[in-house]
């Protein structure tokens, strides 16, 4: 005898008949039955039959649903005993559900309001055995999870009728269709309840044959292929539905935008416990790209934009994932309160047999308008306020404006900048500005007013990119407040007019760009720069980093990074001092103030070096959406132009992470090791993502 299943989950399987709730009769002599139990056996008015030949296959919640047995049904048939007493206990049928009385908890008329005694009772879970689904049904049982405690013994009831249902899904999830479920209800001498929810899983069914109906496809046997399921396996409701998901997914990536996977059918058979399978898919036609189309009241830029975005060029063999990157790319720009991109058949032959597939972008522009602040303390620093003002598409496509104002104790400025993203290509911002900038640090004071153009290709946090690069020009013409003998700290002003080629390249394997857990970082910056003060001074300079993350478990990550840094050709003395090197800080090391670490005059004020090396190892430990940091930073700045990696400063310290969907928000506190007259006793530093 077979059984067939439909979609859209496998599953049929015969359920035992409910046994009747009286002894059987003799061989020799029929039941003679009283007229009243005659009648309750009779269907009710309206009531339709048990199996309906003419109904629709049900889906695999309903099926399952129409599938279980209800509180109070027993099996078709008891095991025999050997002790013929028990044997005649055995034959007694079950208590049903609703036989179980307690005593009554009314409220008394003369007090409604009192409030009721509650119904206290016991559960206990018998025979999941080897199934290994106990623990999901405890997780979900309604039993369980009124922590033994009822209003009355009717929500007792209900419970346990709940959690019958609930044991044969469970069971027939995961391929046990001759499954059973029965939940009664003792009540002991003291009247305390004790639910029981017993259940008899059968045996497990495994997949027999697969048979799939669809056309050809190039290559061949892709559907197939993209059905990750084997003869033999269990019949488990997630992995089918998982292998079908990686068919409507598969084959859109090889050039079936409009693959319809339809209802599948399993032909149980319990004689063999096994469930022949069939699948039919629809492929549709094999694509091409061909145009991309926009629609959308309110639109931010127009197709030709999307083409330079886009990764794929008219002609090329359709692939779904070229389309999810344009539709990541799209919102990446910020200029979208929505944007979708659909394939659109355009019965257009292309090329190799393929038909051209147009892609539509239905989109609605966003604010393109946003302010944006930060404020913060920092040893070193003072009080420091950000803010700015964006037009993200003031000169479309793509064309930003950006007038940023900084004040604060010790720094105070004004920028504008225009910035055009995916300028001519994709990844790739031109970006030119202007600023005008005060800062009065121990180090320097300067007066600063810079010109910079630059091209880049950087990461974002939707787009982590392996390779980045930048490169530009700026020119600055500042008035500085330097010193001219250390061992005096006098001081005099002087006006540099400087200029810069600076060149960047990184690369980037690391798993995340603001929490980063296994991998490594590298990135090299070099700056060939002159400086006109009386004289010309060239000079270059240059700093590498790198650093790195070994995940020793899932919870513990260690991670370290090194700095090297260098300014050639020139005597530190005639390099600006906003130009020169320092150390210390939240981006440097820890536990140090701003600019503290590196040469000082004679009133303890750095003055800055040509070289400096730095080094931090961090041991993250993470708990759910919590974890904490212990960490180490040493480093030292130089007045020669080479890293003496010598008197190297420590700072030790520990901190706290949240973790959210955008990143870590990160909370350290720092102190020096041996700490020297004038430094900080401790620092603090605040963050979104990891220090590095």
């Amino acid at each position: 005898m077979a059984m067939a299943a439909a979609s859209p989950l496998p599953l049929m399987a015969q359920v035992p008949q409910p046994a009747q709730n009286t002894p059987p009769p003799a061989e020799d002599e029929a039941p003679i039955l009283p007229d009243a139990e005659f009648e309750a056996r009779l269907p009710k008015a309206g009531e339709k039959p048990a199996t309906d030949p003419n109904a629709p296959l049900p889906s695999i919640d309903a099926w399952i649903d129409q599938q279980m047995p209800q509180a109070g049904v027993q099996p078709a048939e008891l095991p025999p005993a050997t002790d013929p007493a028990e044997e005649q206990e055995l034959a007694q049928p079950l208590p049903p559900l609703d036989s179980v009385t307690v005593p009554a908890n009314a409220a008394d008329d003369n007090s409604p309001a009192e409030k009721l005694p509650e119904v206290r009772y016991a559960t206990s879970i018998e025979g999941f055995g080897k199934t290994g689904l106990e623990g999901a049904f405890r997780d979900a049982s309604a039993l369980i999870d009124g922590n033994g405690k009822a209003d009355t013994a009717a929500m007792v009831q209900a419970r346990a009728q709940q959690d019958e249902a609930l044991a044969v899904r469970l069971l027939y999830s995961e391929g046990y269709y001759d499954a059973t479920a029965l939940a009664s209800l003792d009540q002991a001498g003291d009247g305390a309840l004790k639910a029981v929810v017993s259940v008899t899983p059968g045996k497990r069914y495994k997949i027999g044959e697969i048979v799939i109906h669809a056309g050809p496809t190039v290559p061949p046997n892709l559907v197939r292929d993209s059905l990750p399921l084997k003869t033999g396996d269990f019949i488990v409701a997630t992995a089918v539905e998982a292998a079908e998901a990686n068919v409507a997914v598969r084959l859109p990536e090889e050039g079936y935008p409009f693959v319809e996977v339809g209802e599948r059918d399993i032909l149980l058979d319990p004689a063999t416990v096994t469930g022949d399978y069939t699948l039919p898919v629809e492929t549709g036609p094999r694509g091409s790209f061909r145009n991309i189309t926009t629609t959308g009241e309110k639109q931010a830029f127009g197709a030709d934009h999307m083409a330079v975005i886009s990764r794929f060029k008219p002609g090329e063999l359709y692939d779904s994932r070229k389309v999810d990157d344009l539709r990541r790319a799209l919102v990446a720009t910020g200029l979208f309160s929505s944007v979708a991109v659909d394939p659109v058949r355009t019965n257009a032959p292309g090329p190799d047999g393929t038909e051209y597939v147009d892609l539509n972008v239905q989109q609605q522009a966003g604010p393109p308008r946003t302010l944006a602040g930060e404020a913060g303390y920092g040893t070193g620093q003072g009080f420091r306020a950000e803010g700015t003002w964006t037009h993200r598409n003031l000169f479309p496509p793509e064309g930003a404006l950006i007038l940023g104002v900084i004040a604060g104790t010790q720094e105070q400025g004004v920028s504008g900048t225009f910035r055009r993203s995916n300028a001519g290509k994709r990844d790739k911002t031109f970006q030119t500005g202007i600023t005008l900038n005060h800062q009065n640090y121990d180090a320097y004071e300067a007066f600063t007013a810079g010109l910079n153009i630059g091209w880049s290709r950087q990461s974002t946090p939707i787009f982590q990119k392996r390779w980045t690069y930048g490169y530009g020009a700026e020119i600055l013409l500042t008035n500085e407040q330097t010193v001219v003998d250390p061992a005096t700290a006098d001081k005099t002003r002087r006006t540099y007019f400087i200029g810069g080629l600076p060149v960047q390249v990184g690369y980037d394997r690391s798993n995340d760009l603001l929490n980063p857990t296994k991998g490594f970082r590298a990135n090299l910056r070099a700056e060939p720069e002159g400086s006109l003060q009386g004289k010309f001074s060239p000079y270059l300079r240059a700093t590498f980093d790198l650093s790195g993350y070994y995940p020793v478990s899932d919870s513990l990550v260690i991670a370290a990074r090194t700095r090297l840094g260098t300014i050639s050709g020139v005597d530190r003395d005639d390099i600006a001092p906003s130009r020169r090197i320092y150390a210390g800080g939240g981006g440097s090391v820890r536990g140090y103030g701003y600019q503290e670490l590196g040469p000082k005059d004679v009133n303890a004020d750095p003055i800055g070096g040509r070289s400096v090396n730095e080094f931090a190892v961090e041991g993250r430990y993470r708990f759910g959406n919590y974890g904490v940091v212990a960490f180490v930073d040493a480093g030292q700045v130089y007045e020669s132009a080479i890293p003496q990696f010598s008197d190297i400063r420590y700072g030790v310290g520990a901190g706290g992470r949240f973790y959210t969907n955008f990143g870590p928000f990160r909370a350290d506190i720092a102190m020096p090791i041996n700490r020297q007259p004038g430094e900080s006793k401790f620092a603090i530093y605040i963050g979104i993502g990891q220090a590095f």
